[in-house]
């Protein structure tokens, strides 16, 4: 027989036009020989729903939905991700349709509650398997968090499965792939299973998910491997209930797929929330050309629109460097002197600043300056306003309230300093866009005379190491400082990270791309007396 595995980018709460991609694409597979189409974890309404769960309205519109599709499956077995409200408790679920009927309906075991996840804010865990047979092979479901643990896999091997078919909406992060192929492999060993594992594709707010579908037999052999971040229809043959090798499309290394993360993570969220394009602050410096160069490549060069936003401080190779690379991207370039507002700003408060030094609030104040025109000309013509910091300044706070934090959408929120430099040398050499001065020149805020960033922070490789142990391995001090960093250092850091968290809390919604963004997965008190060691 053979199988297809629709591995689609699936629009959260467009039940119809997620009925109408499915059935497209089971009528692709139909054509294409298959008899069984596998979906991803709630293809249906999408992922996650997150408090649209708690209304009992949507069950009651997601189960007609899933009626209406079911009717209009024939020919054809089709695999599909959708909430269950049964007997007043509520189910990740997927449900079996063919022939215009529902012939089996599976709830979900394991409902993960870290990291992104809060499934048990939601769900009812499941506790049955779920089998059913097609042309002699025995299938069983599980749904994501599920074949993480052990016992699911085990409960669908006793019932008599020969292969698991895995429904997952499981985001992106860097190393994702490998950790998945890790616990598939314990499963099989554990079970003799082989496994399919539908993903989904695309971007939902900070998550992305990058589907890279696989499929391993039962001695955990890569049988298949789909392409990454792309919707496709993958096609799997199986033989006396044995996976035949197909198309294995090599994984992409780190710099290409977090760049296509968030190429992705940009697109659908302009496409989807309907915005006619995005305009962003260029400053010469690498973080806003990496984000210019990511606008670009997600979305065409005819709906971004690049600013500069010179003060008395600024450059000219800054202004060279950001015009140059406005030309060779092709797209729409401005610049606006902030000089005669600063200098407005300045005679305002100069009563109430009399005699005090000038400090960062006049810096603050250049960067508000920008903020306010940038939402300004995002207010008029309705394009969204990318912010161009990284993680490295959001984790420490070097960043500006209502300044370069303004904006609708953080495209570099979970991108180290490092990971900056290695994506814009990566762009680079698929074809050179940034200037090679923006990459190799000391990075700067240019808010004052001769300014670095190092004036104020360590050096980046020891705040994004520290950061690093600290943020996404929660690790303690003594521990980081055993990694090699002065206690002077890590102390400095740790301390930062605590006394900002107000800010990061007020940052826009980005592109998730480590296992501990400052999203969902990060939840920390802004008042607070623990002080880790202090």
């Amino acid at each position: 027989m053979k199988l297809a595995v629709a591995q689609i980018n699936c629009m959260l709460g467009d039940l119809a036009g997620n009925s109408a991609k499915i059935l497209a694409y089971a009528e692709q597979a139909k054509q294409q020989g298959a008899t069984l189409l596998l979906t991803p974890e709630l293809s249906l309404c999408g992922y996650p729903p997150e408090d649209l769960l708690l209304r009992s309205g949507f069950y009651r519109t997601c189960d007609l939905a899933l009626q209406e599709l079911a009717q209009q499956i024939w020919g054809l077995t089709v695999v599909v991700g959708h909430p269950h409200e049964v007997d007043d408790k509520r189910y990740n679920a997927v449900s079996v349709l063919r022939d215009g009927q529902i012939i089996a309906t599976y709830h979900k075991h394991e409902l993960p509650n870290y990291s992104v996840f809060d499934e048990r804010r939601y769900f009812t865990p499941g506790n049955s398997p779920c089998i059913f047979e097609m042309q002699g092979v025995k299938f069983a479901l599980n749904i994501c968090a599920d074949i993480w643990e052990d016992h699911t896999a085990q409960r669908a091997y006793e019932a008599g499965a020969q292969v698991l078919l895995v429904l997952n909406a499981s985001p992106y992060h860097i190393d994702k792939q490998s950790l998945r192929y890790k616990i598939i492999r314990n499963r099989i060993g554990e079970t003799g299973l082989a496994v399919i594992y539908a993903n989904m594709v695309g971007g939902q707010d900070e998550l992305v998910f990058d589907g890279a579908s696989f499929a391993m037999d039962a001695h955990g052999t890569l049988t298949h491997h789909f392409v990454s971040f792309e919707e496709t229809l993958g096609l799997i043959e199986i033989h006396d209930g044995k996976l035949m090798t197909g198309e294995r499309i090599p994984a992409h290394k780190h710099e290409d797929s977090i760049y296509r993360a968030l190429c992705l993570g940009v697109r659908d969220y302009i496409g989807k929330n309907r915005f006619p394009g995005v305009l962003l602050g260029l400053s010469g410096g690498i973080d806003s050309a990496l984000t210019l160069a990511v606008a670009v490549d997600a979305l065409g060069a005819d709906k971004v629109h690049a600013v500069m936003m010179p003060s008395p401080y600024t450059a000219q190779i800054s202004l060279d460097d950001a015009r140059e690379m406005a030309v060779t991207l092709g797209v729409r370039y401005d610049e606006l002197d902030i000089k005669p507002t600063f200098d407005a700003y300045l005679t305002t408060l100069e009563g109430m600043f009399k005699g005090l030094t000038p400090n960062t609030t006049e810096e603050n104040l250049q960067a508000r300056i920008r903020g306010n025109l940038l939402m300004a000309l995002s207010n008029k013509f309705g394009s969204l306003v990318l912010t161009t910091g990284n993680k490295s300044e959001m984790t420490v706070g070097y960043c500006t309230l209502y300044g370069d934090m303004a904006g609708g959408f953080a495209v570099l929120k979970d991108v180290s300093k490092t990971w900056v430099y290695r994506l814009a040398t990566y762009r680079n050499s698929l074809s050179r866009v940034i200037p090679e001065r923006i990459i190799t020149r000391p990075p700067s805020a240019e808010l004052k005379p001769d300014q670095t960033d190092q004036d104020s922070l360590p050096p980046y490789d020891v705040l994004d190491g520290i950061m690093f142990h600290y943020v996404e391995q929660n690790l303690t001090i003594a521990e980081i400082v055993a990694h090699g960093y002065t206690e002077t250092d890590v102390y400095r850091v740790v301390n930062m990270i605590r006394v900002n968290e107000y800010k990061r809390r007020q940052a826009p919604v980005g592109v998730r791309i480590t296992d501990r963004g400052f999203g969902k997965d990060w939840r920390y008190p802004i008042t607070v007396r623990y002080q880790d060691g202090f």
